[in-house]
């Protein structure tokens, strides 16, 4: 099977799951694979996240200050998947280390823009580094079109869970 084939978009469709076999037992390799490393990556990212004084999910707050800029605490609690009381509770705790601060929007007086510090950025780009650090020895023994096609397919992965409602509150209990 060819790189160009295992990457087509996953089609959802009854017929697709008769059409194929071997599809239950794919699902549930891809389950299980997907469970361990996220596992791994959060336990990993905890340990080395947490030196810094900052929690995992204060970091990704943080890294998406970074990477979006400035953003409101709806469009923050929704890029990180969780409930604005949440996302405001992160924002508070990196408001208080200094990492972030609140402004008023240029566009909307009744909102608050969320912006990384300088230190907030520092910080970032300091795990960041440590982190693609630790990525490059993990695929540095991976041939160049394993490494394109892995990170590839979990792009596409991660649209196809985000479009299908994967990071939705409740959608565990809705029925396929």
């Amino acid at each position: 099977m060819s790189t160009k084939t295992a990457l087509l978009p996953i089609v959802g469709t009854e017929t697709a799951r008769t059409a194929d076999p071997g599809l239950e037992r794919d699902t549930e390799a891809l389950y299980d694979a997907l469970s361990e490393l996220v596992r791994v990556y959060q336990f990993r990212d905890r340990d080395r996240i947490c030196c810094y004084d900052v929690s995992v999910t204060q970091c990704y707050a943080l890294e998406a200050l970074v990477r979006r800029g400035g953003m409101t605490l709806n469009d923050l609690a929704a890029q990180l998947y969780l409930d604005k009381s949440t996302a405001s509770r992160v924002v508070d705790a990196l408001e208080r280390k200094g990492y972030v601060t609140r402004l008023p929007h240029p566009e909307d007086r009744r909102a608050v823009l969320l912006e990384a510090t300088a230190a907030g950025r520092a910080l970032e780009g300091k795990i960041r580094d440590s982190i693609l650090a630790e990525e490059r020895n993990l695929l540095a023994s991976f041939a160049p079109e394993v490494r394109q096609a892995m990170t590839q397919l979990l792009r596409q992965l991660a649209r196809a869970t985000a479009t299908r409602g994967g990071g939705e509150a409740g959608s565990c209990c809705t029925a396929p």
